[in-house]
């Protein structure tokens, strides 16, 4: 079978609005042209896609698996030509990267810094997005890898567990909770927060566990990076809930206590993702080996993980 893009364009536009008439208006075609097109890319597939009803059309399950195609070639074509572009002007690749809230503030600005530096040529498109839209993201083509954490359905993508994300409970030493070496989540919730904005996978996450305890968390306010967090908590403006591996790093500049959240959703795995490691360009391969090794490399640098950190008493 052999598709013309625009045909596919104007399927996958029929799809997304279910109606040929608003999608043929779209595309500057008259009615009976996008019908047209529309009926010779069933011909072409040998099944009906579309049931036409008196209020527009509804996708048949060939449909849907052709919509799913149509997106992924169309995404290729796209690219295709894009890099085309670049390539033109010296470049030599570009990666699509989708990740948490985690991974895009915590430890992918390190680890994508000497990534660059080592590959000059080589553009990365990272976007942050919540765990659950990553694998969809990766699986219709919208990115080349994936950073998931937690219990996340990996839609059958081939996945990789390169380390463990913990999240804490961090408060300045003076409060009430730096005594103590575990607090379970729900004890937390009558406190004034440090947060993060309402957009962040980490906020969205923390937001849904606090509503199935039936409470609202009360934020004091809300910011953009670990680090400004660790500061505002250091100063007792108000207890956060941050990665382990941000407070250790930044234990180093301000004071902060580190109290274990028993909760079980507190340990997080973490994964990457793509469709199939063997097709991934060479420079992707590159930066699946640069995050493993860097884990690797820290694992062998600590014999056991850092201790959990409270006052005592």
């Amino acid at each position: 079978m052999q598709f013309d893009l625009t045909d596919l364009r104007l399927y996958v536009c029929v799809a997304e609005m279910c109606n040929l008439t608003r999608a043929a208006a779209k595309h500057n075609l008259s009615l009976a042209a996008a019908s047209t097109r529309i009926k010779a890319l069933e011909m072409q597939a040998g099944v009906l896609l579309l049931a036409r009803e008196a209020r527009g059309v509804r996708l048949l399950p060939a449909g849907e698996a052709f919509v799913h195609h149509a997106r992924l070639m169309l995404q290729q074509a796209d690219l295709l030509h894009a890099e085309m572009g670049e390539y033109g002007g010296g470049l030599r690749g570009h990666l699509r990267l989708l990740a948490n809230t985690t991974a895009v503030t915590d430890f992918l600005p390190e680890i994508l810094a000497d990534f660059l530096s080592d590959h000059p040529h080589v553009n990365v498109e990272l976007e942050e997005r919540p765990n659950a839209m990553i694998p969809r993201g990766v699986l219709e083509g919208r990115a080349d890898l994936g950073i998931i954490a937690g219990s996340i359905d990996t839609l059958g993508l081939v996945s990789i567990h390169f380390s463990t994300d913990r999240l804490v409970l961090v408060t300045s030493p003076s409060h009430r909770f730096a005594r103590r070496r575990s607090v379970n989540f729900a004890e937390t919730l009558e406190e004034d927060v440090v947060g993060m904005p309402e957009g962040s996978t980490l906020q969205a996450f923390l937001d849904q566990i606090t509503q199935q305890l039936g409470h609202r968390q009360k934020p004091r306010i809300r910011l953009r990076s670990f680090e400004a967090m660790c500061r505002m908590i250091s100063s007792n403006v108000g207890i956060g809930v941050l990665p382990e591996s941000a407070v250790i790093r930044n234990q180093l500049a301000m004071p902060l206590a580190m109290v274990e959240l028993r909760d079980e959703w507190s340990v997080r795995e973490r994964h990457l993702l793509m469709r199939d490691r063997a097709t991934l360009p060479v420079y992707a391969q590159a930066l699946v080996d640069n995050l493993c090794r860097h884990y690797d490399a820290g694992r062998l640098r600590s014999a056991s993980p850092p201790p959990m950190l409270a006052a005592s008493g």
